[in-house]
């Protein structure tokens, strides 16, 4: 439906017509995924990613431009380094009480576009409601699991979950030695959660940062599984966390920005 050369010149057209720098940018692959009326480009370095994307405005203006609901660029070494780690979180799950997650990674090794097998009947986990609360409980239900949700008074208070003490900080650093004291005392063996790590094992339990685990960028996650942001968390740890996930290649420096803005517009 859509070629890489049509693409192009779509982005060459807005940057121009909106005053942004002529740059030259180079793209290796259009996926079009029609049952998601999803748009993936996959450009050829991060420099051609940035050409792309234009602070956000370029690629907004060509998704309403071409009619779609939703349109992503990545980098060719983007995808590299998710399947490198995708391939070896699969080795680390061998033999464990996660290997029921190996068709979610097998999967997620065919990206774009994203296409997970149902699973059911995969016994409960921890959810414990950081910063990507949605993306957590979502990610347990996907994957067959059903979510225990605990969380910080007034977090969300919109929604239903057994409070626990903790400070505003832990909403986007969760305490794992707490949780995993938590997660003894319901006899759970799965901890998911916003943890600065993709996986840890500690006393036969398992903390799972889904983002990290899958390298699933916040953007992404976002659109696949809901984002609600909680009402109480602490402003300084806002910054340090949307650094990491920038650092991590987890997400859009101008999407960090604009989380960061609007965190500490309170």
């Amino acid at each position: 439906m859509f070629t890489k050369e049509f693409i192009a010149e779509k982005v060459r057209e807005i940057r121009k017509r909106y005053g942004f720098e002529d740059v030259p940018f180079f793209i290796d692959e259009v996926i079009y995924d029609s049952e998601g009326d999803k748009l993936f480009i996959i450009a050829r370095d991060r420099s051609d990613k940035s050409a792309i994307i234009g602070n956000s405005f370029v690629i907004g203006k060509l998704r309403e431009e071409i009619g779609v609901k939703q349109v992503t660029v990545y980098s060719k070494l983007d995808l590299l380094i998710k399947k490198k780690r995708i391939k070896e979180n699969i080795k680390r799950i061998e033999g464990t009480h996660l290997e029921f997650l190996k068709p979610i990674l097998e999967a997620e090794l065919k990206f774009p576009p994203r296409k997970w097998p149902e699973l059911k009947d995969n016994g409960k986990a921890l959810v414990f409601l950081s910063f990507n609360a949605k993306v957590m409980i979502g990610f347990a239900e996907k994957v067959g699991l059903t979510p225990v949700k605990v969380g910080i008074k007034y977090a969300f208070p919109k929604w239903e979950y057994e409070t626990i003490e903790g400070s505003p900080k832990e909403v986007l650093f969760p305490d794992d030695e707490k949780l995993v004291e938590i997660a003894k005392e319901k006899s759970l063996k799965i901890i998911i959660s916003d943890f600065p790590f993709d996986l840890k094992l500690k006393e036969d339990i398992a903390l799972l940062n889904p983002l990290r685990f899958l390298h699933m960028g916040f953007f992404e996650a976002k659109y696949f599984l809901g984002f609600e942001k909680p009402v109480i968390f602490d402003k300084n740890a806002l910054v340090d966390f949307v650094i990491s996930y920038v650092y991590d290649g987890l997400m859009e420096s101008t999407d960090g920005a604009n989380l960061i803005w609007r965190g500490w517009r309170k």
